[in-house]
């Protein structure tokens, strides 16, 4: 059975994922699929979230070993939970037999205003001042999707009742994504960017640059956002499973003959 650990992103927690865990699981019957939280959100709201991608990535090692999960698993992961995909392929390639990554972008990759689209600042600094959740959670949803189902807002805002991520939080997650650099070289694992391209918050030309930097397949949605799952989770499940079918393909290829000369 194989194992899919899925990490969300900035101040957002594994119930964010909503439908797309049984999306997934109907695509790939087979699979485990395990949703788990970074530092400071979720579950784990309570603890303080690390300012380097690097401590994220033994805090959710740490969650695995505690679960008695053993790799190597594959990581489906969007935005800030990306970079830590990438982190953790780089570091322990070995526990990773392959990644997903979903909306992300790379300090030294793509320049700071692809990363942060501009006019998407004043709508974060908005939602970091707001005290009402219901406010909040509807700018972020105006902000990362375009086609969300009319419950996604009251889902939103119960998780944030539950599990409330502090400001200081949000903020030390910012600066982990914004000081993250791009590895020297790219994870020996075998990696899918998929993007949304009405994304408002991260523009897609980051996931365009980095299939360009590492020579990655890449597959974009013509309608949706940032929150890609969210939007239209069955294609996304479809893309992940064909990846997943052309990887076996190719794996039965024989290899060509040793070419000899008489």
């Amino acid at each position: 059975m194989t194992t899919w650990i899925l990490l969300r992103g900035l101040t957002r927690e594994s119930g964010h994922w909503g439908d797309f865990p049984r999306q997934l699981a109907a695509r790939l019957p087979a699979a485990r699929i395990l949703a788990i939280d970074l530092p400071g959100n979720g579950a784990l709201h309570r603890q303080t979230s690390p300012t380097r991608i690097e401590d994220m990535v033994q805090a959710c090692r740490a969650q695995l070993q505690a679960l008695g999960v053993a790799g190597p698993c594959h990581l489906l992961a969007m935005s800030l939970g990306a970079m830590v995909a990438v982190a953790w392929a780089g570091a322990h390639p070995a526990e990773v037999a392959g990644c997903v990554l979903i909306n992300t972008s790379l300090r030294g990759v793509s320049p700071f205003y692809r990363r942060l689209r501009p006019a998407s600042v004043p709508v974060l600094l908005g939602v970091l001042a707001r005290c009402d959740a219901r406010a909040r959670e509807a700018a972020i949803l105006r902000l990362t999707s375009r086609t969300a189902p009319p419950a996604a807002l009251d889902r939103w805002v119960a998780l944030r009742q539950q599990h409330p991520v502090s400001p200081r939080n949000a903020l030390r997650q910012l600066a982990a994504a914004a000081r993250f650099r791009v590895p020297a070289q790219p994870p020996a694992v075998p990696m899918l960017l998929l993007s949304g391209q009405a994304d408002a918050l991260v523009d897609p030309r980051c996931s365009t640059d980095l299939a360009r930097r590492w020579r990655l397949p890449l597959v974009q949605h013509p309608r949706s956002g940032h929150d890609l799952p969210l939007d239209d989770g069955p294609w996304v499940a479809s893309r992940i499973s064909d990846w997943l079918d052309e990887r076996e393909r190719l794996q039965r290829v024989p290899a060509a003959p040793p070419v000899t000369h008489e």
